[in-house]
C-alpha cells in the first residue's frame, strides 16, 4: 500500500479544535484521522478508517483464535446492550443446532448508539462508535466459565498488541461474574479503585462495603423529635444539633445523620415509575450509577414532584414512616441493626434522634448507593484503603448463565431431551480503542501509533529540492513493493512543515532522504522513541 500525501484526503491543523477537551479529541482532529460533523458525530477520515481497521481486524484475528465465529448483528445499541444478547439468543434458537455444535461462540462487528444529551472527549463519547459483541453458548457453567476464560485472554492479547496498558477490574452489572478493562488515563469517563495494600480493582459501580458490626436495638434510649428549623441541608442539621445539644451530644458529626433521597424507578416495559427512598449517611451523596448497578435494569432518576406527596417531606424525611406509607426504603450497608441515627422527623423543620435500625425502622434491603471515595476501606483484605484513578473502558465481560436463554426459549437438541445452554457476553469498544491508544501514545508533538495500530508502517520525507523527491518516491515504491504500508510526502512542502505532520501524524518509522542521499544514505526516524540513525539506502530498498 502506497498513499501519497499530494492526493489524499487529509488537512493537518496547526491549532487545537475549540472543543477539544481531550488529548485524543484534540490530535486526532489535527492530524487528520477524524473530522466533527455533527455534535457527538465524527467522520472517519482516510488515516482514521485505516487506524479503524487494523484495531478491528486484531480483534478479530483473536476472537477467531479463541474459537468465534463471526456474523453481522444489525444495530441495537452500546457494548452489551440486552438486546444484543436477546438477539444473539434468538439467532440460536432459530437455527437450532444440536448440542453437540457447543460451545459455540459468536461475533460481530457493528454500529453502536450513545444517548447521551452531552457528547464530549471526542471518541470517548461519541453518539455513534463501533463496538464488537461476542456471545458464548455452552452446555453446563463449568464450560461456560472455561469459555469466559478464553475470551478474557483473547481481549488481553488484544491490548497488548495494541500498546494499551490496562486494569481489569469487578465490574456491575451483570451476571454472576462480571468484569471491565479500563485503560488508566485522565481523561477517562470511569472510575474505578485500587486497593493500597493488595490486589483488589474495581469499577465504582461494583465496590462493595465493608459493614459493622450489627448491635441490639433495644440498647438505646427512645427517639425523641426536636425542632431544627432551616436545617434542610446536613450542614445545617450538624450545626444546629450540636448548638442545641440535641439528645445530650455536642459531637454530632455528618456521618451520624442519615440522609433520605427520594428517588423513582421504572422497570422495563412498566408504564408507572414505583417511588423509592435510599438511605445513606449524611456524609455520603447517593451515586445514581451505583444504584442504577444495583437494580439493573431498572432505570432510576431522582423524584422531584413533592409538592404531589405532602407525606414526604422534602429536608425533613425519616425512614420512620416508609413502611406505613408502602414505599421501599433501602440502606447503605453501613446502616445495620443496632446503628443509631439523626434524621428527619417527617415534620417540617423537625428532626429526630437517636432513630434506631431495627427498632424505630426496618429497612427492605441494603444497596450500594453511596459514593466510593479515596481513602475508604477495601472491602477485600479490610486492611488497606481504597485509591480513585480515572480510566476509558475498553471491554466488558459477563457471565449471563441461563437468564437470557431462558427469556427467549433458546432448546437445543440433547441426547436425553432438551438442553438449556449457559450464556457468556462480552463486548468491546472498537473506535474507544482508538481514542484510548492515541491517550496513550503522544507526546506534546504529536501522536505516536504502536506498530499493530499505524495506518502506515513508515513515512517517508524528502528533505530537499534536487535528487531528495525523487529518490524518496522511488524508495516509497520499494518499500511498498515489498509489503510494506507507506506513507509518501509528496507534496513539496519545506521540510520543517514535512517534519512536524509527520511527527503529528504519528507513524512509526520515518525515513527522511536528506543531505545524505549522495552518499547513500537516509535517516531513519523512531517515532515513540525518538531514536535517529543514519542507514545506507541500500539496506532499505533490499527490505
Amino acid at each position: 500500500m502506497l498513499l501519497r500525501m499530494s492526493t489524499l484526503f487529509l488537512r493537518t491543523l496547526r491549532e487545537d479544535p475549540a472543543d477539544a477537551d481531550a488529548a485524543s479529541h484534540r490530535l486526532l482532529v489535527r492530524a487528520g484521522y477524524v473530522r466533527r460533523v455533527a455534535p457527538g458525530g465524527y467522520a472517519w477520515l482516510p488515516l482514521g478508517k485505516l487506524v479503524l481497521d487494523r484495531v478491528t481486524e486484531v480483534i478479530r484475528s483473536e476472537l477467531v483464535e479463541a474459537g468465534g465465529q463471526e456474523l453481522l448483528f444489525p444495530s441495537t445499541g452500546g457494548p452489551l446492550d440486552p438486546g444484543s444478547a436477546e438477539l444473539a439468543a434468538a439467532l440460536v434458537r432459530d437455527v437450532g443446532p444440536s448440542y453437540r455444535n457447543l460451545p459455540l461462540l459468536l461475533f460481530g462487528v457493528r454500529t453502536g448508539f450513545l444517548e447521551d444529551t452531552r457528547p464530549r472527549a471526542g471518541l470517548l463519547r461519541a453518539r455513534e462508535f463501533q463496538v464488537a459483541d461476542a456471545y458464548s453458548f455452552d452446555l453446563d457453567p463449568a464450560a461456560s466459565r472455561a469459555a469466559y476464560h478464553r475470551v478474557r485472554a483473547a481481549y488481553q492479547r488484544v491490548f497488548d498488541r495494541l500498546g494499551l496498558a490496562y486494569e481489569c477490574v469487578a465490574a456491575a452489572p451483570g451476571g454472576s461474574t462480571a468484569e471491565e478493562f479500563l485503560a488508566p488515563v485522565p481523561a477517562g469517563e470511569d472510575t474505578f479503585v485500587r486497593c493500597t495494600q493488595c490486589h483488589y480493582a474495581a469499577s465504582t459501580l461494583a465496590v462493595t462495603t465493608p459493614a459493622p458490626p450489627a448491635t441490639d436495638p433495644a440498647g438505646h434510649p427512645a427517639a425523641t423529635a426536636y425542632d431544627t428549623p432551616d436545617t434542610a441541608t446536613i450542614a445545617t442539621l450538624v450545626e444546629a444539633a450540636n448548638a442545641g445539644r440535641l439528645a445530650g451530644r455536642a459531637d454530632w458529626t455528618a456521618r451520624d445523620t442519615l440522609k433520605n433521597v427520594v428517588l423513582t424507578a421504572r422497570r422495563p416495559g412498566s408504564a408507572e415509575p414505583e417511588l423509592l427512598v435510599v438511605g445513606v449517611p449524611g456524609d455520603r451523596e447517593v451515586d445514581l450509577r451505583r444504584v442504577a448497578a444495583a437494580l439493573h435494569p431498572v432505570s432510576v432518576a431522582l423524584f422531584d414532584d413533592f409538592a404531589a406527596r405532602p407525606d414526604l417531606v422534602r429536608g425533613y424525611l425519616g425512614p420512620q414512616v416508609l413502611a406505613k406509607l408502602g414505599i421501599r426504603y433501602l440502606v447503605d450497608p453501613r446502616v445495620v441493626p443496632g446503628s443509631a441515627w439523626l434524621t428527619g422527623a417527617n415534620e417540617p423543620g423537625r428532626h429526630a434522634a437517636p432513630v434506631v435500625c431495627g427498632r424505630d425502622f426496618v429497612p427492605d434491603s441494603t444497596i450500594e448507593a453511596a459514593d466510593v471515595r479515596s481513602g475508604d476501606p477495601c472491602p477485600a483484605c479490610h486492611g488497606g484503603r481504597l485509591a480513585l484513578h480515572r480510566g476509558i473502558e475498553l471491554g466488558h465481560l459477563t457471565e449471563l448463565g441461563r437468564r437470557i436463554g431462558d427469556a427467549v426459549g433458546v432448546e437445543l437438541a440433547g441426547p436425553r431431551g432438551p438442553v438449556r445452554p449457559v450464556l457468556g457476553g462480552y463486548g468491546m469498544a472498537v473506535s474507544r480503542l482508538v481514542a484510548a491508544i492515541a491517550e496513550q501514545h503522544h507526546d506534546d508533538r504529536g501522536l505516536a501509533w504502536p506498530a499493530a495500530a499505524a495506518p502506515a508502517d513508515v513515512h517517508v520525507v524528502a528533505a530537499g529540492r534536487g535528487p531528495q523527491p525523487a529518490a524518496a518516491a522511488e524508495l516509497a515504491a520499494g518499500l511498498a513493493g515489498a509489503g510494506h504500508r507507506v506513507l509518501l510526502d509528496d507534496r513539496g512542502v519545506s521540510a520543517g512543515v514535512a517534519f512536524a505532520d509527520a511527527d503529528l501524524i504519528g507513524i512509526p518509522r520515518t525515513v527522511v532522504v536528506g543531505r545524505r542521499l549522495a552518499e547513500g544514505y537516509v535517516e531513519v526516524r523512531e517515532r515513540a522513541s525518538g531514536e535517529r540513525t543514519e542507514v545506507p539506502l541500500v539496506e532499505l530498498v533490499g527490505g
